[in-house]
C-alpha cells in the first residue's frame, strides 16, 4: 500500500478533483479520540441511568407483579439507549459537522461521499450502524489496509470515503482582477463562507485554472452554472448573479474563501 493514496473523480461540471485518502494511522487516531469522548459520555449516561432505573422501579413495582419482567424491560431499555448513544454520536457529528467528528477534526480528516459531496444523514447512519461489525476482530482495519480506496465495510455500504481535510491552495499562476478583489471584500461582509466546503472550493479553483483551455461557449456556460450553484451555497439571494460577470464572481469567491480561511486559521 502506498504511503499516501490518492482518489480522483470527475464532478458533474466535468472538473476533475483529486483527494488524499486519510490512511489507517489518521483514522485510528481519530477513532481513539472519539472513543474517549464517547466513553466519557457513556459514563455519565450510566450514572444517570441508575437514577432513572430506580425511579422507574418505584413507579412500576406495584403495577408489575413479576420483577423478572421488569428487570428484562429495564435491561433492554438501557441496552437500547446505550446503542443509540453510540450510533448517535457519530451520526450527529458527521451529519452536522461536515463529515467530521471531534476526533476526525483533531486528526484533520473528514468523510465525504464517493461523488465528493458532503455526507448526509443516510450515509452517516449506515456508517455508524456498521461500525460495531467493522470493529469486531478488526475487520475494518484489514479492509482499510488491503483496498486502494481505504474503505471499511461501513464506507462500502454507505458509499463514502475518508480523506485528509484540505486547506485552500494559493496559486501564483492564477490572475485575479482588481474588480474581483474589490468584490471579494464585499462578499466577506455579506456571504457565509463557512457554508462553502473544501470540495466546492476545489471545483472553483480547478475551473479557474483550466478556463483558458476551454472554448468560449463552454467556459461561459460552465461559469454561469458554477456561479449560480455557489450563490445558493453562500445564501446570497440578493446578489444579482445574472447581471454580473460570472467569471468575476467566481474569482471573488475564490479569493474570499482563501482570506476567510486564513483569518479563521490564525491563533
Amino acid at each position: 500500500m502506498k504511503f499516501l493514496n490518492k482518489y480522483t473523480f470527475q464532478t458533474p461540471e466535468s472538473v476533475e478533483l483529486e483527494f488524499t485518502l486519510a490512511g489507517i494511522g489518521s483514522r485510528a487516531y481519530a477513532l481513539f479520540i472519539d472513543y474517549i469522548i464517547w466513553g466519557i459520555s457513556l459514563f455519565f449516561w450510566l450514572i444517570a441511568w441508575t437514577f432513572i432505573d430506580s425511579f422507574i422501579r418505584d413507579i412500576f413495582k406495584n403495577i408489575v407483579g413479576n420483577n423478572k419482567i421488569l428487570d428484562l424491560w429495564l435491561f433492554s431499555l438501557g441496552l437500547l439507549m446505550t446503542f443509540l448513544i453510540y450510533v448517535g454520536y457519530f451520526v450527529l457529528f458527521e451529519t452536522l459537522g461536515q463529515g467530521q467528528t471531534p476526533g476526525k477534526k483533531r486528526a484533520k480528516i473528514r468523510v465525504i461521499r464517493d461523488d465528493g459531496r458532503p455526507v448526509r444523514l443516510p450515509q452517516a447512519t449506515l456508517r455508524a450502524l456498521l461500525r460495531p461489525l467493522d470493529d469486531f476482530l478488526f475487520i475494518g482495519f484489514f479492509l482499510i489496509v488491503f483496498n486502494k480506496q481505504e474503505k471499511r465495510l461501513g464506507d462500502w455500504v454507505a458509499g463514502t470515503l475518508v480523506i485528509q481535510a484540505q486547506s485552500p491552495v494559493k496559486s501564483q499562476k492564477l490572475k485575479i482582477s482588481k474588480d474581483a478583489k474589490r468584490l471579494a471584500k464585499e462578499l466577506l461582509q455579506e456571504a457565509d463562507f463557512s457554508r462553502l466546503l473544501p470540495e466546492d472550493f476545489a471545483v472553483i479553483r480547478e475551473f479557474l485554472h483550466r478556463r483558458n483551455g476551454m472554448s468560449l461557449t463552454a467556459k461561459n456556460k460552465l461559469s454561469i452554472k458554477l456561479a449560480l450553484e455557489v450563490k445558493a451555497i453562500l445564501a446570497l439571494e440578493k446578489l444579482p448573479i445574472k447581471k454580473m460577470n460570472s467569471m468575476l464572481f467566481l474569482e471573488a469567491v475564490y479569493l474570499g474563501y482563501q482570506q476567510n480561511y486564513s483569518s479563521h486559521s490564525e491563533p
